[in-house]
């Protein structure tokens, strides 16, 4: 028996109905913020990853040569297919542009819990200016997700990266260093950070500030240890969310996100739920559209790792109950299967979600089997029934049942 590649996963229905639903939700919530779907290729130039991430990536990509002799890797995420879309077909397009996607991502990684080396990423950029409502949108679009699955105990942090790219600078980090100490950092990883800070000649003294600063967590009080624009900057932004009603929120000086391409507000969200690995958003502003050929544009976006939100809604106990089915058509006995047939085409033209027995059982078994595929109502079709134009029609819960002229059987089921 072949064995689907490890870090993978087969959706059975059942599973895959609850994934398109909560799909389905944030999908909605993102059109009624404005923002339009897109979708890009699976895989790309190995060296779009590159530019974004670093070299550092390639030993988590899934890259191979094709058959011209290219470089092609699949995604490993959403966002630089986004931007690489956008400077290549909408960079000419009015702003802001609003866009979402969701999709398959691919990492090269040890399996664990609520990580895949398949997995997939629900998220949005918006296109624009730099301004506090462009970062208030997005955040405020996140946490309407988030809320919108039903996910009750999650935590909003937002930051600056800013703040400590200067303080790392002041310290006399060199540019080249900043992004894995950064790395390192965003993790608290202090112990992994010192060797580092060390080698770039950083006083202890001056080292020990700075990851206090990192653990600096709280309300608006924290913005007085937040200097200059970046201060200023916060304080607008908290200002739009409070408008927007979002106020249960941290100002978190350690959220980080340790990549070189973010440059302003940073933000994320936690599921305690998860336990240690309970990252389930994360997001900040960037510049990237340089990088792959285009003008420097501001950009603010984040992604959801569609997996661990399901696993932190199922830890917190929600229970998805599947649709099934409107109604399942019944032959009494072989000779009114056509007529049954007649009547299971009229439903579904009508759009009644409708199925029917097709591996010829009796009426028990048949009945049973409309049970376990969750159908409401069960047309029981018979041939003294259709004497008068009739059918049965069952109520799948109650047990109850009424003779129903077939002119009149769409609108019952209906009602």
């Amino acid at each position: 028996m072949i064995q689907r590649p490890r870090g993978t996963r087969d959706f059975l229905p059942d599973e895959m109905e609850r994934r398109r639903h909560y799909e389905g939700k944030l999908r909605s919530v993102a059109k009624r913020f404005g923002f339009r779907e897109t979708a890009t290729p699976i895989f790309e130039d190995s060296e779009l990853f590159i530019l974004r991430s670093g070299p550092n990536i390639v030993d988590e990509l899934y890259a191979f040569r094709d058959k011209g002799d290219r470089e092609i890797a699949l995604r490993p995420e959403l966002t630089a297919p986004t931007i690489r879309m956008f400077v290549n077909s909408m960079s000419n397009d009015p702003k802001p542009i609003k866009l979402f996607y969701f999709g398959q991502c691919f990492r090269y990684e040890r399996p664990q819990s609520g990580r895949y080396r398949e997995f997939f990423q629900f998220g949005a950029e918006l296109i624009g200016s730099a301004t506090p409502d462009t970062d208030a949108e997005a955040i405020a679009l996140a946490a309407a997700m988030i809320e919108e699955l039903g996910l009750k105990d999650f935590r909003l942090k937002v930051g600056h990266i800013g703040v400590l790219r200067q303080k790392l600078k002041e310290a006399g980090i060199p540019d080249g260093n900043l992004a894995e100490i950064l790395q390192k950092l965003d993790k608290k990883a202090y112990e992994e950070a010192v060797p580092l800070m060390e080698a770039a000649g950083v006083d202890r003294e001056v080292m020990d500030g700075i990851f206090e600063f990192t653990d600096t967590v709280g309300g608006i009080e924290v913005l007085d240890r937040v200097p200059g624009d970046a201060g200023d900057y916060l304080r607008s932004l908290v200002s739009r969310l409070t408008a927007m009603g979002i106020e249960d929120f941290d100002i978190d000086l350690g959220v980080v996100r340790g990549l070189d391409y973010y440059t302003g507000v940073v933000f994320e969200a936690e599921a305690p739920a998860l336990g240690a690995e309970k990252q389930i958003l994360g997001g900040g502003s960037y510049s990237l559209s340089e990088l792959f050929g285009g003008e420097d544009v501001f950009s603010t976006g984040f992604a959801i790792g569609f997996d661990r939100i399901l696993l932190a809604l199922e830890k917190e106990g929600l229970e998805y109950e599947n649709e099934g089915i409107d109604a399942y058509v019944v032959p009494v006995s072989d000779d009114v299967r056509s007529e049954a047939a007649e009547i299971t085409a009229m439903l579904r033209k009508a759009g009644i979600s409708c199925d029917t027995d097709i591996m010829e059982r009796k009426m028990g078994k048949a009945m049973k089997h409309a049970s376990s595929v969750g159908a409401r109502q069960a047309v029981i079709v018979g041939t003294k029934e259709l004497e008068s134009d009739s059918v049965t029609l069952r109520d799948m819960s109650s047990g109850e049942q009424t003779l129903v002229p077939i002119s009149e059987l769409i609108g019952r089921i209906q009602s």
